[in-house]
């Protein structure tokens, strides 16, 4: 019997040893693998930044302030770089401004920009615009997951009732020069002028921007048992609806998607393998919509699942998009613990969670990010009731 017990307890032990080594192994496996596709992510990052750098170097030859494109400003330039688009989607409003030796010149050059910025989609900005070729060219040589841009309205929704023909485009160019003033201020070089022209678009522009991918969240907010106004309102404050959002992290498109973080986790979630999208992978807003609403749903159903109420959690998940599971944690127990903070927060009222985040959290940038996206999560309610 002594014999039978030694020899079951040996080969317990065996099993034991193997299955840790081959648990060891597959962990070394991993990070091995983590590791490779970090140093592929970060080879990219500096190839991008490496090119966003040498772009406003040679922009700095005609432009005192050369601008690029940011979480809520869409900028563009022609190809000699001496005309230049800004569309500021958070203050609703466009400027045009042109390089050019007299007001005639200027004129045309004006219209022609307006025309661009009030009729193109997002795949022929991509097939146009000298930076975007630039990135999407990058993209395709650096080990990221890239794609094609789908082809999506900018402004032309806001600005037109419906398709404009290339008469109504050239009409709107020309009318909306006579209503503005155009200003005029000596170029870098001293020999030539900037010529700027200010334009206001129209008051009910968030809901008709946000219309635009109403088939996408709607289709992706059922795929992951989410509230459409929710994504509605993620995106409306990540973005303000500019399709060309770039943060300095850097996160990219509608839902300010971070690649190496929520781009990695919701790749594997999506496709079950691995992988992290390149800029031009979530300037297509069908990858980007999809994307962010699976990081809403790993936030809420997985990594905040012990969070017992619905609204308890929709809140904190409203925040963690913005700051991390971890510092919703600790908001709670000042450690980055959710399994210690979730016990907590269970013995709290909605009311009384979102109260102690707002009240909390680390940061001063998730408390009025939790306030925007819950106010306008009612706006995109009303809005879209009939979803």
């Amino acid at each position: 019997m002594k014999k039978i017990v030694l020899t079951l307890l040996l080969s317990t032990l065996v099993f034991s040893s193997q299955r840790d080594d081959a648990t060891a192994k597959m962990m070394a496996e991993f990070e091995v693998s983590k590791a490779a596709q970090q140093k592929e992510f970060t080879g990219y990052k500096t190839a991008l930044n490496k090119e966003y750098a040498t772009y406003k170097k040679e922009l700095k030859t005609y432009w005192k302030d050369p601008k690029l494109s940011t979480k809520k400003e869409w900028v563009s330039y022609t190809k000699d770089k001496k005309s230049r688009s800004e569309v500021d989607f958070k203050n609703n409003s466009y400027t045009v401004e042109v390089i050019a030796k007299s007001l005639k010149s200027a004129t045309d050059k004006i219209k022609e920009r307006i025309s661009y910025i009030s009729s193109q989609n997002t795949k022929q900005v991509v097939q146009t615009d000298p930076l975007q070729k630039r990135v999407a060219k990058i993209s395709e040589s650096r080990g990221v997951v890239t794609s094609s841009v789908n082809a999506k309205p900018i402004l032309s929704t806001v600005i037109f009732n419906s398709k404009p023909s290339r008469r109504e485009v050239k009409n709107y160019a020309t009318n909306t020069l006579k209503k503005n003033k155009i200003i005029i201020t000596k170029a870098k070089n001293k020999k030539e002028y900037i010529y700027k022209v200010t334009v206001k678009l129209p008051k009910n522009s968030k809901i008709k921007l946000s219309a635009v991918y109403q088939g996408e969240v709607s289709k992706n907010a059922k795929r992951f048992k989410l509230p459409n106004e929710l994504v509605f309102a993620i995106m409306q404050t990540e973005s303000d609806f500019n399709p060309f959002a770039k943060s300095h992290i850097p996160a990219f498109g509608l839902m300010q998607i971070v690649p190496r973080s929520a781009g990695r986790d919701s790749y594997r979630l999506l496709y079950k393998k691995k992988g992290q999208p390149s800029a031009t992978y979530l300037y297509n807003s069908k990858n980007n919509i999809q994307m962010g609403s699976a990081y809403l749903y790993i936030l809420y159903y997985r990594y905040l699942r012990k969070i017992k109420d619905p609204k308890s959690r929709l809140y904190c998940s409203i925040a963690a998009y913005n700051t991390g599971a971890g510092n919703i944690a600790w908001a709670f127990t000042h450690a980055y613990n959710m399994n210690k903070a979730a016990p907590i927060i269970n013995k709290f009222t909605p009311e009384q969670v979102y109260n102690k985040l707002i009240k909390d959290l680390k940061f001063d940038e998730p408390k009025y990010y939790l306030k925007r996206v819950t106010r306008r999560m009612k706006v995109y309610k009303v809005a879209y009731k009939d979803l």
